[in-house]
């Protein structure tokens, strides 16, 4: 090529080389055996001009290069680089790496429990430590030239993706930020926002996988591909899977179908099924061994459930699978014994250590969040080197930790997310399947799904063929936020900084296509009043009495509702246990036993917006043996005592057998008694005076006799359906314009109601607060304000912190949570007195749940395992009385000991001295008490 080129051409491209080799991205591509792609290189230049960058690229694409060039060039020009993770797990492992890369010496590593060589030039952590470094106005951030952001797409999580907004927002305008990003369909959008917070940024956007990736269905014993063979980018999806779809929901089985007389059992209609069809869902060891048969492990299998993913494991070790030689066996058991060796062995019989280690010695492993991390930690090792070979895992496994496979199988497109059963999202299907093909070791990864029943081959190719999916904020005020940033910049700047969020950013946006639809809007309306004209009167007023009639007869119908509501709930109040009651509908309707009359009327559960309850909920026994807490809508009328019963002292409702004999003899008492029919009354609208005037004038008005009448009526059915579409339209403009600001100013309202903010300047309450961080943060602040916790013992006070912090993954209203006795039982009831209070408060200052802010009530269901393990119980007590996977212990304590920081950081600025003083002591030993045992051994070598 340069023979072609001329010599002046030749000498041009001399010198461009000899300028590259000048930069520091030339001594930078020097540290790594292989080139960097086009996208690192773009990213890497912008970086060492000074530009801020935006990297969005898929997973496993190599985004971390970037972020690790920042880490580079700080240490060249002498400065301070932050790294920082959502989640520790991804921060222990960043800090491995870079500490194999620069030497332990020059990286830190700062996450809620550890802290590694803080003053380092390169410091990894998580987001919200750097987030309260800011508010605090730590001197480690003296010196800071770069932060790398990676997984910036978190901030659209609900939960805690306000911190990255926190952070762009407030850090240094000297400071060059990295963000590094899942591939997402507004990355423009967000570096338009980048570019306005924090100057200018460079948008760096790739779509390329580096390794291709191949998408498969297995159904029976094939597995096909998704998309047919072909040129150009659109692809057709296989007609083979179409086809097979079609077959299968042409086929009807029909659960009544009658063989010699007798029932047709669910395994003969299966057996029956696969008989007559090659298509069927094959089992989890089938999976793995047709996988291994192609070549297509390491695998990742992905079940959105935890239990499951233990299930899974003992179904392959059942089914005989072993994917490891005795020499890989051998290496296993050295390497899970040496990373286990601080454990003790009493612990190890409690975590199930020998079941787990005989799925390692096999080359299969589940992974969750439910694992003791050093077990997890082991399993990722063990992966990555290439000894386990088959992994079962939730989700939470495919955000960023860096293990990728061969494979990745997913058992089904649907997942629980809390509150319902929902398809994945394009974005989760994405994040999901991203971890397959590794870079460097494979030529190409494989998606498999497994065939299910109802199965859509086009659903899957539109969640394959959707590479992208939209960063939405989920950015609100808190009243932690609230007090630092008036402390540090008054209420008017915190005002207008609150501003330039992304949530608004995007809210203002938003808010120019609404305009334009009211305009349309409005023009719609000009065209329907002028075709409900009518010759014979007024037809505006005619449609409006008839609405008005209507209405009324809608009120009086919701009234009479209302009215057969209170007189259930009037009912209900009036049970006792040891009633005998008939439920009249509902899932559970028919004969039960009251164990607990329920709650008195109101809130329940403080989610306030959430759910509302207008009367008692009756803790009952039914007739088929199942203890469930019932709601108001199973009693649409009242509901009388038929009968009484004895309830055994020793009754336990966890006991199936305790609920046997009890419901046998429910149904030997009052199994004959049928309960009497309830008759409905006159209903209010025949005796209504408003509706019989109502009436009248329609007869009397001049339109009410025209013969086109009810053409007009539909005419202005669309009038005045189009007109209310417009009014939302416009109270959403509205309420879209400075919507942030509007709810910092009523937390600040609240805050100074109650003596946290005067004006600009921050109380001592205030500055108290300022130093709890976390959901409750004021509720926190009120304890310590109030004195709730002084007195209490470290065990105590670590069973109180708990109810801040834990949430129980499913509501469970059946039985009230174990508590602590003592001081410890009332220091929690104290504790959701004062919710009680602050929940009366925010529903005054009109700052609501639903929106994201504010305190939900704390949740007492921790409490009794912070309590054993505080007072120094062994784990095996512990966890069979929680009920509780070890995972989920240690994170929980976790969390109870990172708030127990802040308490002890926060409490001596008590006004009153002393007493403060005590609680801060005892929150210190709680800690040291907390931090015992499985919830001691540290993540980081």
């Amino acid at each position: 090529m340069t023979e072609d080129l001329s010599p002046a051409e030749r000498y041009a491209a001399a010198r461009k080389r000899a300028a590259e080799q000048a930069t520091a991205l030339a001594d930078f591509r020097e540290m790594y055996d292989f080139g960097l792609d086009p996208f690192q290189i773009e990213a890497c230049q912008a970086l060492e001009t000074g530009k801020g960058v935006l990297v969005a690229a898929p997973t496993g694409s190599g985004k971390t290069i970037v972020g690790e060039f920042a880490v580079h060039l700080a240490l060249q020009q002498g400065k301070k680089c932050f790294y920082t993770t959502p989640i520790k797990a991804l921060s222990n492992q960043k800090y491995a790496d870079l500490a194999k890369r620069y030497g332990a010496e020059k990286v830190g590593l700062l996450t809620g429990d550890n802290s590694v060589n803080a003053d380092a030039p390169v410091v990894v952590m998580t987001t919200e430590v750097l987030r309260n470094m800011l508010y605090a106005g730590s001197q480690t951030l003296l010196g800071l030239g770069y932060v790398v952001m990676d997984e910036v797409h978190y901030l659209s999580d609900r939960f805690r993706g306000a911190v990255w907004e926190e952070v762009i927002i407030h850090l240094p305008e000297s400071v060059t930020l990295v963000s590094l990003s899942a591939t997402v369909s507004n990355a423009e959008e967000f570096g338009d926002w980048l570019d306005t917070v924090r100057g200018d940024t460079e948008v760096i956007v790739s779509e390329h996988r580096p390794v291709p990736l191949f998408q498969h269905v297995l159904a029976g014993r094939r597995m096909y591909d998704l998309f047919e063979e072909g040129e150009g980018r659109k692809k057709a999806v296989n007609p083979d899977l179409t086809r097979m779809a079609r077959m299968e929901a042409s086929r009807s089985y029909n659960p009544r179908d009658r063989r010699k007389g007798k029932m047709v059992r669910e395994a003969d209609r299966e057996r029956e099924r696969r008989q007559r069809s090659r298509i069927w869902t094959p089992g989890r060891p089938e999976v793995i061994e047709r996988l291994d048969s192609e070549g297509l492990l390491p695998a990742i299998t992905f079940i959105f459930s935890r239990a499951a993913c233990e299930a899974a494991v003992q179904q392959c070790l059942y089914a005989g699978l072993r994917l490891n030689d005795d020499e890989r066996r051998a290496r296993v058991r050295e390497i899970v014994e040496e990373r286990t060796a601080a454990i003790p062995d009493e612990d190890l019989h409690v975590l199930g250590y020998f079941e787990w280690l005989e799925g390692l010695e096999r080359g299969i492993a589940a992974h969750h969040a439910g694992m003791l991390p050093t077990f997890k930690e082991v399993v990722e090792e063990l992966f990555v080197r290439g000894l386990v070979k088959a992994v079962f895992a939730t989700e939470t496994l495919a955000l960023g930790i860096n293990m990728p496979a061969r494979s990745v199988v997913l058992e089904k497109l649907v997942k629980w997310n809390g509150e319902q059963h929902a398809d994945i999202t394009p974005g989760e299907y994405t994040q999901l399947t991203g971890r397959a093909g590794r870079r460097g070791i494979d030529v190409e990864g494989h998606a498999v799904v497994l065939w299910q029943r109802g199965f859509s081959p086009e659903h899957l190719a539109g969640l394959a063929g959707t590479r992208t999916y939209p960063l939405r904020s989920s950015f609100k005020p808190s009243y932690n936020m609230a007090v630092n940033l008036v402390e540090q910049f008054g209420r008017h700047r915190s005002r207008e900084l609150l501003e330039t969020s992304f949530a608004q950013f995007q809210a203002d946006k938003s808010v120019v296509g609404i305009s334009r639809q009211v305009q349309r809007n409005e023009e719609g309306l000009e065209g329907y009043k002028a075709s409900m004209t009518c010759h014979l009167g007024d037809f505006e007023e005619y449609a409006r009495l008839r609405r008005e009639l209507k209405d009324r007869e809608t009120d009086l119908a919701k009234q009479g509702a209302a009215q057969r509501r209170a007189a259930a709930a009037a009912a209900l109040e009036k049970l006792k246990p040891g009633d005998v009651i008939h439920v009249p509908s509902g899932k559970f309707a028919g004969l039960a036993l009251v164990l607990d009359p329920g709650i008195p009327a109101g809130r329940s559960n403080g989610h306030r917006g959430f759910e509302q309850h207008d009367g008692p909920r009756p803790l009952v026994l039914t007739a088929e043996r199942q203890v469930k807490r019932l709601a108001s809508i199973d009693f649409p009328v009242p509901v009388e005592a038929l009968d009484r019963m004895r309830i055994p002292k020793s009754f336990n409702a966890r006991s199936p057998q305790s609920r046997r004999d009890l419901a046998s003899a429910l149904r030997t008492k009052a199994g004959h008694i049928v309960p009497d029919r309830h008759r409905k009354g006159r209903a209010a609208a025949a005796d209504d005076r408003e509706i019989t005037r109502l009436r009248a004038e329609l007869r009397a008005h001049p339109c009410h006799g025209c013969d086109e009448r009810e053409d007009h009526a539909r005419w202005a059915e669309r009038y005045y359906r189009l007109r209310r579409d417009t009014q939302q339209l416009e109270r959403r403009i509205e309420g879209r314009t400075n919507t942030i600001a509007r709810t910092f100013d009523r937390i600040v309202a609240l805050l100074t109601e109650m003596d946290y903010l005067r004006g600009n300047e921050v109380t001592q309450n205030g500055k108290r607060l300022a130093r709890l961080y976390g959901e409750l943060d004021l509720l926190a602040s009120e304890c310590l304000r109030d004195g709730v916790w002084e007195g209490l013992s470290p065990a105590e006070l670590a069973a109180c912190v708990s109810a801040l912090v834990f949430e129980a993954r499913a509501a469970d209203d059946a039985l009230a949570p174990k508590l602590p006795s003592g001081k410890a039982k009332a220091a929690l009831g104290e504790m959701v007195r004062i919710w009680g209070r602050l929940d009366a408060l925010e529903e005054e200052f009109k700052i609501s749940q639903t929106e994201g802010v504010g305190q939900r009530e704390p949740d007492l269901g921790f409490a009794w395992a912070a309590h054993q393990w505080a007072s120094g119980k062994g784990l095996d007590e512990v966890l069979r009385e929680a009920d509780m996977p070890a995972g989920d212990f240690v994170r929980w304590c976790k969390q109870v000991i990172d708030v127990l920081g802040q308490i002890a950081a926060a409490a001596p600025s008590v006004s009153g001295a002393g007493d403060g003083n005590t609680v801060a002591k005892n929150a210190r030993k709680a800690v040291d008490a907390l931090r015992r045992g499985v919830v001691a051994y540290s993540s980081v070598g």
